[in-house]
C-alpha cells in the first residue's frame, strides 16, 4: 500500500533558521553606506584631501552604529548582515585610517611609517576576528567591549588629522612643543592599535534601551552635545573619542586600585 505523501509544514524553529540566513535590505543599506564612506575616505586620502577623508570616517562610524540597532529594532538580524558588517568595518576602520595616517604623516618616516600603519591594520583585523568569535559567548559582559572598538580607534586617528587640518598644520615636520607632529601621529597610531587588541574594557552602550523614557537632563545633554559639535566639530569629536579611548585605561587603573584596597 502506497502511503500518501505528507505535507511538510515549516516549524517555528525552521522559520527562525530561514530568517537567520536571509538578506534584509534596510540594515544592509546602512552597512553599504558605511563601506562607501570608508572607500571614499581612501580615495580622498590618495588625492591629499585629508579633511574629506576624516569626515568620511566619522560618517562611516555613524552608519556602522545605526545598522546594528536598526536590525535589532526591526527584527532583521542575520548571519549575512553580521559578516557583511565585519567586512565593511575592516575597510572603513582598518584599512582606511591606516592609509590616511600613512599618507598624511607616516610616509616620510620610511619603514617606521608603513610598519606602524600595518600594525594598526593588522590589529583592526584581529580585533574584529576576536569580536566575531565571542558574539555567542553567554559569559561575555555585553555592557563592555573587550578592547577599543575599531570605529572609535579609526575616529581617533581621523579626528587627529582633522584637528591638524583645522589649525593649518600642513607641515608634518612642525614641532608641537618638543615633539614633531609625525612622531605624535606615529605614537597615536601605535596606541590605537594596541588598545584594540588589549583586554581593557570599554563601555558599549548596548544596555541603553531607546524605547524607554529618559530623564529631561538626558535630552538636555544631547542638545548641548549637538550645539558643541556644530560649533567646532574637529576639536569636540576628537576630544570625545580621546576621552573614550582613555576610559578603558581609567577603568583598568580603578580596578587595580580597588584590588589593592581590598587586600
Amino acid at each position: 500500500m502506497v502511503k500518501p505523501k505528507q505535507r511538510l509544514v515549516p516549524s517555528a524553529a525552521d522559520d527562525v533558521g530561514l530568517r537567520a540566513r536571509g538578506i534584509y535590505l534596510l540594515p544592509n543599506l546602512f552597512t553599504s553606506a558605511a563601506l562607501f564612506a570608508g572607500f571614499y575616505a581612501i580615495v580622498q586620502a590618495m588625492n591629499l584631501h585629508f579633511e574629506q577623508s576624516a569626515i568620511a570616517i566619522f560618517i562611516a562610524m555613524v552608519m556602522d552604529g545605526l545598522d546594528g540597532r536598526v536590525a535589532r529594532m526591526t527584527n532583521t538580524t542575520s548571519a549575512f548582515g553580521a559578516e557583511y558588517d565585519s567586512l565593511s568595518d575592516m575597510v572603513s576602520f582598518g584599512v582606511a585610517p591606516a592609509l590616511i595616517m600613512y599618507v598624511w604623516a607616516l610616509k616620510p618616516m620610511g619603514k617606521l611609517g608603513w610598519i606602524a600603519a600595518f600594525i594598526y591594520c593588522a590589529c583592526a583585523a584581529l580585533r574584529l576576528a576576536r569580536f566575531n568569535t565571542k558574539l555567542d559567548d553567554e559569559h561575555q559582559d555585553k555592557r563592555y567591549f573587550q578592547g577599543l572598538p575599531s570605529p572609535a580607534s579609526a575616529a581617533l586617528l581621523a579626528g587627529f588629522v582633522w584637528v591638524a587640518y583645522e589649525y593649518n598644520v600642513d607641515d608634518r615636520e612642525i614641532f608641537f612643543g618638543a615633539i614633531q607632529m609625525k612622531w605624535m601621529a606615529w605614537g597615536l597610531t601605535v596606541f590605537a592599535a594596541g588598545s584594540m587588541v588589549s583586554d581593557l574594557k570599554f563601555y558599549s552602550g548596548k544596555d541603553i534601551n531607546l524605547k524607554e523614557s529618559v530623564p529631561f537632563v538626558a535630552i538636555l545633554a544631547i542638545v548641548l552635545m549637538f550645539v558643541l559639535v556644530s560649533y567646532s566639530p574637529p576639536e569636540v569629536l576628537f576630544t570625545v573619542v580621546l576621552v573614550y579611548a582613555l576610559s578603558g585605561y581609567y577603568l583598568w587603573a580603578k580596578a587595580r586600585m580597588h584590588k589593592k584596597v581590598v587586600r
